[in-house]
């Protein structure tokens, strides 16, 4: 399998593309607008497909390179990070009572992907604040 690295590298990076984009584009829609088609099933489908494929080559990259979450300290950031995004961000599309609460969830969730995206790109647990 580690002669697929990069392979399996491109299909998460481009996961984590669509899998972000996804979720900005519905959470947009439901935050600004109050639009219901976040919400058919299609789409929900389509974003569980891409999340799926996005932790399936996560997975993946963790046994090529060796380094895994609760013993490598930047893939732990990115597990917790991980648990407070997707909570986030359901609040931000469904669970939210009121549209303030959601937009700030919204907010929130994207700013805890990018710091994700920080992490990863750093393989430090600070993140872009590793540079500091």
């Amino acid at each position: 399998m580690e002669a697929y690295y990069a392979e399996i590298r491109l299909v998460h990076l481009g996961a984590v593309l669509m899998s972000g984009t996804l979720f900005f584009l519905r959470g947009f829609a439901v935050t600004v607008f109050k639009a219901a088609w976040p919400h058919w099933a299609p789409v929900r489908y389509l974003t569980y497909t891409v999340d799926t494929i996005l932790l399936t080559a996560a997975l993946m990259l963790t046994t090529v390179v060796h380094q895994y979450p609760f013993i490598d300290a930047w893939l732990t950031m990115k597990v917790v990070l991980l648990v407070v995004y997707v909570g986030l961000g359901t609040y931000a599309l469904k669970r939210g009572k009121t549209q303030n609460i959601r937009l700030g969830a919204f907010l929130a969730a994207l700013a805890v992907f990018a710091f994700i995206a920080s992490v990863a790109r750093a393989h430090n647990p600070l993140g872009i604040f590793s540079t500091l």
